[in-house]
Formats: C-alpha cells, sequence, structure tokens
C-alpha cells in the first residue's frame, strides 16, 4: 500500500495529520508493507523568497482571526507532542524546501524522506528556521543521514526544478485544493488532519477493498472514494 502526502511544510494541520497518520500505521495490524511519500504542494505559490514573521504574514492574511487560529493550532499540536513557537516561526516560499524534500526522496527512500520532513516542520515551527536557506536546509538533510554537501550542490543547481514544476501540475490535475490531503493507492482519499480513528478506519477499509469496490467519487466527513 502507498499513501501519498500532499503537503507543504509551513501548513501546521500537515504536520499534525502526518502525526495522526503514523499514529495510524502504528495502531494497524502487521499485513503488508505501507509506503508513505510526500508530494509537493504550496498553500501560497506567490510567498515571497525573503522571510518574515509568521504571525505578521498571517495578520496580513487573515487580520483579527489569526490569534484565535494559533491558539486553536497550538492545542491541537500539543496533542501531538508538536511545540509550535509562532513568535520565532518565519514565513518565506517552500519551493527550496520542496526540491529539497523530492531529492531526499530520490537519494535515501521514503523513510528518510519522511524525518526530513519531520525535520523541516520542526525547522520551520519550532526553531525559527529559514526554509529557504539553503545551510540550514543542507544541515536539515544531514540530521538524517544525507550528505549535506550534495544537498547544497544540488539546491544551488537547477536540478529537479522541471520535476518539482511538474509534481505541482499533477497535485493540481488531481484536484488537490487543500492540504494535508492522503491518497492512499490511488484510490481513497483523506483530507484533513483528521482524527486516528479514522485514518484507521479508511486504512483498514483500503487494504480490504479492490479498485473496482472503490470506484466513485463520494465524499464524507473528509474521505473520498476516488
Amino acid at each position: 500500500m502507498r499513501i501519498d502526502i500532499y503537503s507543504d511544510i509551513v501548513c501546521p494541520w500537515c504536520y499534525i495529520g502526518e502525526r495522526r497518520l503514523h499514529r495510524a500505521l502504528a495502531a494497524m495490524p502487521a499485513g503488508g508493507r505501507i509506503e508513505t511519500v510526500f508530494r509537493p504542494y504550496q498553500l501560497d505559490p506567490y510567498a515571497p523568497d525573503a522571510p518574515v514573521p509568521l504571525k505578521t504574514y498571517l495578520e496580513r492574511r487573515f487580520g483579527k482571526r489569526a490569534e484565535g487560529m494559533l491558539d486553536a493550532v497550538t492545542r491541537s499540536a500539543a496533542t501531538e507532542g508538536i511545540t509550535i513557537h509562532w513568535d520565532r516561526a518565519l514565513s518565506s516560499n517552500t519551493r527550496t524546501a520542496h526540491r529539497l524534500l523530492q531529492w531526499a526522496l530520490r537519494e535515501g527512500g521514503p523513510d528518510t524522506q519522511r524525518k526530513l520532513a519531520e525535520a523541516l516542520f520542526a525547522l520551520h515551527f519550532t526553531h525559527g528556521g529559514y526554509l529557504g536557506d539553503i545551510s540550514q536546509l543542507a544541515d536539515a538533510a544531514a540530521s538524517v543521514g544525507l550528505d549535506a554537501a550534495r544537498a547544497r550542490s544540488y539546491l544551488r543547481s537547477d536540478e529537479g526544478i522541471s520535476e518539482l514544476e511538474a509534481a505541482f501540475a499533477h497535485a493540481r490535475n488531481l484536484g488537490i485544493m487543500s492540504v494535508p490531503t492522503f491518497v492512499i493507492d490511488d484510490r481513497y482519499a483523506i483530507q484533513g488532519a483528521q482524527p486516528v480513528t479514522t485514518f484507521v478506519h479508511v486504512l483498514e477499509q483500503a487494504r480490504s477493498t479492490s479498485s473496482d469496490d472503490a470506484r466513485g467519487n463520494a465524499c464524507a466527513d473528509g474521505v473520498c472514494a476516488t
């Protein structure tokens, strides 16, 4: 079974949802390999490359609602063992970070890519790192066992840019409109950071049904049969 995780590193619900998914996977009975792969999506493709304080960015976008939104996310994140420091976090364009995740998948495979995604989430939300800084990204790559010098060289080149554009286009063609979205074997889609019980239910259903059984486009409570 393969789960494609469409997410953006600056999306807190993507961080929370990824943790809930892996808690669900840990609760699943043994029975075949389940592979998770991060796929790129940008909440704001036009975000500037230069970093700005995240709270300032959110207040510009959402006005007075921003503070209440942050409080709700902080509480949900804490239940998954995630610490968010909004006062440290920086908003910036995530294209370079997505390129690194694509490279990590190629170089180290899905497990290494997942570890890097966790490291990048923590860099952004907990440590106040800048996701557009090649040195910080290379250090994150090194922290999960990848070669920092090769990561720097890759990010300073044009390599992987066309592949990233194709991946963004693929997400649009699939109709991905929000993240996180978890696509299971191209048959089921779970939208949003659903409870662990929802993930377990859909994963068990996907494991027990054929592609013919899953046909259709019905959606309910954030779960779609594609």
